[in-house]
């Protein structure tokens, strides 16, 4: 199997469209649906899950199926979840009175990816308080291939298991029965009970043609065939004298399959607890699932999970005495699995504009002839990705600085797992170099994307976070055989994975990815894009030194944001952060520091495959980097780091605004551990009245005119991120490495790591959810929810893997 798969990487395209492993192929892979499983196919199998509450006549217009912060849910997360088995997830929906459980388990088999089943039970939030709800799991099928209800059908519904078959080139034939619970009960206490009572407790379905590409609306679909029939049937009771009906009586699918059906609908109404169990059969393993086996799968698969994830994320002996030891465990597992639960698979076209500029970057598009004959927004081919999300609500896609932090996290946990994404990324890299910041792949992702946002623009960067996945791999391979230790680690800024002998390296069970020459074979796949987007930053964000006479040892490397506007560089990531006026001479702190950082990676990388001479090439622009950060960004008057600007009369000058910026060259762990700047830079780190905080440092200095102003986006909320860095540079560097302030990095380090855990998990336990970011003053939760994308990052943080 070794041999296979090392063949498949030696053969794989330019593009590294390598076969997509068998293991990871169905996953419920529809992160913006509370519950949605498909595969990593294009144009293929959709499922979804819906449900309304029939109290009233009122909550089917709130119908849930896509994740929304206006469904005001008290919380919804994955209690644990492992791509390679499946998980378990909880939704708390008060207004309907309903706790929802969905099992997802995988089962290995046969030649098309093997098996699932799932299962959806509820009981009453409130038990005092009656439940009574209505749900509807959907199917359909795009492209080629088809799908039939193989049930017979009934016209006042079924009672039963219900069949479907279907075939599709890459699944083959297959097979889904959703079979019920063995004691759902159904409404019958309600008003004209004996006019409905042949419907009553039976599975109401429908059977729909839809567009190509328009499964993903399935919702608007499916309830607009149920408000038809229940207009038509409701028609009679208008007179409120004689009383409505029931509304389980009335809100019912149709029970009709119209021709050329690829959309199909079930329905189930309950009064109190439920449960069915739906099973997806591939014929080709000859398999039949039963309840049995959700029963001893999911209960093998939540024991596995909390063994292995108890040696892989273990808390801490600072942290396991606590008496919460138990619930910071399990909210440690349930963020884990909500970022691996988040992952989705996208596929689709996207819109690009390489016309499009502000006039400060006029002068880059003159010199650049490539994209003079492009005549604005236009839609790329189709593209797929396999990607975490960094919120399911509100950021249901694919975002390029996120991944990276995404998958230190991910990769700690399955790094198969995470080289999957990572090999869908780097497809995504064209042949200028490029990557959009955001992946707004097909109608469904652009959906969820205000109009302003949806144009990418191809001279557009954003933080380079990639290849420090990367080098966290290869980190992982060299450490795999030294146990647990400071070397094995879910990602590291500032060792140099040069650092952990190449001799030391042997293969982890389970994973081909931790092989030395499955790993080098992987890497050498991928090194040639990742220089081409290497040389891609270097030539496309370059800055300007020796046009306004700056005095800098390197005449070259200095690098500017393309694509800010006049309040705004959303390009950085760091949106409404204070910056100066633009100007197509400011020179950007935090993007040279990203590229001396980028420049480092690239070096381990290419040492890692035996690129010895790029190795080199490497090293000197790091060099030349470092020494620019210095010449062209400290201000010693303000004893810190600064963006630089020029004046009316083309004069440089510092911008300083203290804040995350500020940090860079010390969080990215440029700096040497005896760096004079490295006092000044952690005094403003402790000094409550610049960065620090109980909750975490902020990201604008509450002494700063701007703080909290505006947008308030950046100008003080604490972002876990970048609180990561700051940790990872303390805990990796210069808290252990000799120096001058190596006891004030260990007593900062402390604090604030303290902060950070104590703070994010009291919130989750106040609210249900881990938060986009926090505010500084009362440590609350504010913005995207949930937001497990880098929030999550807190479980390295606990377990210290940074």
């Amino acid at each position: 199997m070794q041999l296979l798969w090392l063949l498949l990487l030696s053969i794989a395209s330019p593009a590294f469209s390598s076969l997509v492993n068998d293991t990871y192929l169905w996953g419920t892979y529809r992160p913006n649906l509370y519950f949605g499983i498909r595969p990593r196919i294009p144009q293929s199998l959709l499922t979804g899950l819906m449900w309304f509450g029939t109290q009233d006549y009122v909550s089917i217009s709130q119908t849930r199926h896509a994740c929304d912060q206006g469904d005001q849910l008290q919380s919804y997360t994955w209690t644990n979840y492992d791509p390679r088995e499946g998980g378990v997830q909880v939704i708390k929906d008060a207004k309907n009175n309903v706790q929802l459980t969905t099992e997802f388990l995988k089962v290995a088999g046969g030649d098309h990816g093997g098996n699932w089943a799932a299962r959806i039970k509820g009981e009453p939030l409130n038990p005092s308080q009656p439940l009574r709800i209505s749900t509807i799991f959907y199917l359909g099928l795009e492209g080629l291939g088809g799908i039939d209800m193989e049930t017979d059908e009934e016209e006042n519904g079924l009672e039963g298991d219900i069949k479907f078959t279907g075939s599709s080139p890459e699944l083959d034939d297959f097979s889904i029965r959703i079979v019920d619970g063995p004691t759902n009960v159904a409404v019958t206490g309600g008003p004209h009970y004996e006019v409905f009572k042949d419907r009553v407790g039976k599975t109401h379905f429908i059977g729909q043609p839809v567009p190509a590409g328009n499964i993903w609306q399935a919702k608007e679909s499916i309830l607009q065939s149920l408000m038809k029939r229940a207009q038509e049937v409701i028609a009679p009771y208008r007179d409120p004298a004689g009383g409505i009906p029931d509304p389980s009586y009335v809100l019912q699918l149709p029970d009709e399959i119209y021709s050329g059906s690829n959309l199909y609908a079930v329905q189930k109404s309950f009064d109190g607890e439920f449960q069915f169990d739906v099973f997806f059969e591939s014929a080709s393993s000859k398999q039949t699932l039963s309840s049995s086996t959700i029963d001893e799968g999911i209960a093998a698969l939540t024991n596995s999970f909390d063994r292995r994830f108890k040696k892989v994320f273990p808390t801490p002996s600072d942290f396991a005495s606590s008496t919460k030891k138990d619930a910071l465990e399990a909210f440690s597992q349930a963020i884990t699995s909500n970022l691996i639960g988040g992952v989705g698979y996208f596929y689709g076209n996207s819109i690009i504009n390489e016309k499009f500029s502000y006039e400060w970057d006029e002068e880059d598009e003159a010199e650049d002839g490539s994209a003079s004959e492009a005549k604005g927004p236009r839609l790329t081919e189709p593209k797929k990705l396999l990607t975490a999300t960094p919120s399911r609500s509100f950021f249901p896609r694919g975002f390029y600085w996120d991944e990276g932090f995404h998958l230190l996290h991910i990769g700690a946990w399955d790094t198969d797992f995470s080289l999957e994404i990572l090999k869908d990324w780097i497809d995504l890299i064209d042949e200028n170099g490029w990557v959009a910041r955001e992946q707004i792949l097909g109608e469904e992702a652009r959906s969820k994307v205000p109009a302003e946002f949806m144009t990418q623009v191809p001279s557009y960067a954003n933080p380079p976070t990639l290849t420090v996945a990367v080098t966290a791999y290869i980190n992982r391979i060299k450490s795999v055989s030294l146990g647990p230790s400071d070397a094995d680690l879910g990602m590291n800024f500032g060792m140099d994975s040069s650092q952990i002998p190449f001799a030391q390296m042997k293969s982890e069970p389970g994973s081909l990815s931790l092989d030395p020459e499955a790993a080098t074979a992987f890497l050498k796949g991928i090194y040639k894009p990742l220089k081409r987007h290497y040389d891609w930053f270097r030539r496309t964000q370059r800055g300007q030194i020796k046009q306004y006479a700056r005095k800098a040892r390197s005449r070259t490397e200095a690098y500017r944001w393309r694509g800010r506007s006049d309040k705004h560089v959303l390009t950085s990531g760091m949106d409404d952060y204070p910056r100066g006026p633009p100007h197509a001479g400011e020179l950007h702190l935090d993007l040279i520091s990203w590229m001396a950082l980028f420049s480092r990676t690239m070096r381990e990388i290419s040492e890692f495959v035996g690129e010895h001479d790029d190795a080199i090439s490497y090293g000197e622009i790091e060099k030349a980097i470092l020494d620019n950060i210095e010449d062209l960004h400290w201000n010693e008057e303000q004893q810190m780091y600064c963006d630089a600007n020029v004046d009316d009369d083309d004069e440089s000058y510092h911008v300083c605004h203290r804040g995350y910026l500020s940090l860079f060259p010390f969080m990215l762990s440029l700096l040497p551990p005896d760096s004079p700047h490295l006092g000044p830079i952690l005094d403003m780190v402790r000094d409550p009245e610049h960065l620090w905080s109980d909750y975490g440092l902020r990201s604008l200095s509450a002494s700063h005119p701007e703080y909290g102003t505006g947008e308030n986006y950046w100008k003080g909320p604490v972002w876990i991120q970048m609180n990561y860095l700051v940790l990872g540079a303390l805990h990796n560097k210069y808290a252990v490495e000799e120096g001058p302030y190596k006891l004030r990095a260990q007593e900062i380090y402390r604090e604030l790591r303290k902060n950070i855990i104590e703070n994010v998990f009291k919130e989750y336990e106040r609210t249900g959810y881990v938060w986009e970011q926090y505010d500084p003053n009362t440590g609350h939760g504010q913005r995207s929810h949930p937001f497990t994308g880098w929030t999550s990052l807190v479980t390295l943080i606990l377990t210290e893997k940074y």
